[in-house]
């Protein structure tokens, strides 16, 4: 299941394309599911195949992007047929006459990043029709895209994060001095302004002065009502690790992003070919062990499960700071999730494996559960 409403799409694109390159064909036989931008779902005629992130976002750019597909839906509840699949193509224009059949589904990957996709809001749907699905849960997937909730979480686990403050659009709008003046009293510059619920460093802007701070939280409004405003960390290096499992997860060897610009921004990820990546990271083993245990503890602060992506900074006096948790990490080949579990001794196609055998297994154990008195 890939797509989605977010401004993350086209990175959900790349993802899913690589994940249905890489199955194990002898074991799995996938079904292409794609969201479009508008909401709607389709059965892909044909599924992407990009090589890249910035190939599909190319591919978009030059209205390249292939929109063939039967119309699904999902059923919000338990059944034989997880989704319904529509094809008008037989009915002509009457939707009365369009065909309606029935497709039974194992297992759902939801290769989808950002709002309405990666937040809570999917994971809840295939709750209700019962089916297993890769990845975190309703809750950890919801936290897990609030950068302010998720810092709550992290502080009441012994996390260190960087000082911040949350400014909702109500606010904002009605009183935009006094809130500059108030961050301003609280934080100190340089500031990061991000929106709480997005990826992929859309919307986010380093502020050096006073003076564009309001263009940098109307920049971040537009993406979500709430906005994060922190402190940036001095000589920070972004250091990431991987998470992989369920009750007992493992965590990867740590790398490095070496951004090409100011910080790791949209254009850097996916645009830009200046940024680097460092794996494993060139750390002192006590730091990358940390790094390492704070990842696993994060992961547990939000009841992640199956896979999860830990960013971190470190100071240039080699203090650690937890920034985010990324509960569904670009998954290309050359992403930094894949990328650090290949460093780790576990190729791009066994952790696809994994994940699905992770998923399979923490759907088993909900249906274990007893939901009523009787």
């Amino acid at each position: 299941m890939y797509g989605g409403r977010s401004g993350e799409h086209e990175v959900s694109l790349a993802s899913a394309a690589a994940v249905l390159a890489n199955l194990d064909r002898d074991k799995y036989e996938p079904v292409a599911i794609r969201i479009e931008k508008d909401g709607r779902w389709v059965l892909a005629d044909r599924p992407p195949s990009a090589a890249s992130a910035a190939d599909v976002i190319e591919q978009v750019r030059q209205g390249n992007r292939a929109r063939g597909g039967r119309e699904v839906m999902m059923q919000a509840r338990p059944g034989d047929d997880t989704l319904l699949v529509v094809d008008r193509r037989a009915g002509g224009s009457d939707d009365a006459a369009a065909i309606v059949t029935g497709l039974g589904l194992d297992v759902i990957f939801p290769v989808l990043h950002g709002p309405y996709g990666e937040d809570g809001t999917v994971q809840g749907l295939l709750e209700l029709a019962d089916v297993a699905y890769v990845g975190c849960g309703v809750l950890a997937s919801a936290v897990g895209m609030d950068k302010a909730v998720m810092k709550v979480l992290f502080k009441a686990r012994g996390l260190r994060i960087a000082p911040w403050v949350q400014v909702r659009q109500p606010q904002w709008t009605a009183e935009r001095d006094a809130v500059i003046a108030h961050i301003g009293a609280t934080l100190k510059y340089p500031l990061f302004v991000k929106p709480a619920n997005l990826g992929s460093s859309l919307g986010i802007s380093k502020v050096s002065t006073p003076d564009t701070l309001g263009a940098a939280i109307d920049l971040a409004g537009v993406f979500d009502p709430k906005v994060v405003v922190e402190h940036a960390v001095k000589g920070a290096r972004e250091i990431e690790c991987a998470v992989l499992g369920n009750d007992t997860p493992e965590a990867s060897v740590p790398g490095e992003v070496i951004p090409s610009g100011d910080f790791y921004d949209y254009t850097a990820k996916y645009i830009s070919s200046g940024s680097r990546i460092q794996i494993p990271a060139s750390l002192p083993t006590h730091i990358a062990e940390d790094v390492r245990q704070q990842s696993l503890i994060a992961f547990d602060a939000i009841d992640g499960a199956g896979l999860a992506r830990v960013d971190f900074l470190l100071s240039s006096t080699n203090r650690l700071f937890i920034n985010e948790i990324n509960t569904m990490p670009g998954f290309t080949t050359i992403s930094m999730y894949t990328q650090l579990w290949a460093a780790s001794g576990v190729d791009y196609s066994t952790v696809i494996d994994r994940l699905i055998t992770l998923a399979v297994d923490r759907h088993s154990g909900q249906r274990r559960r007893q939901t009523s008195a009787s």
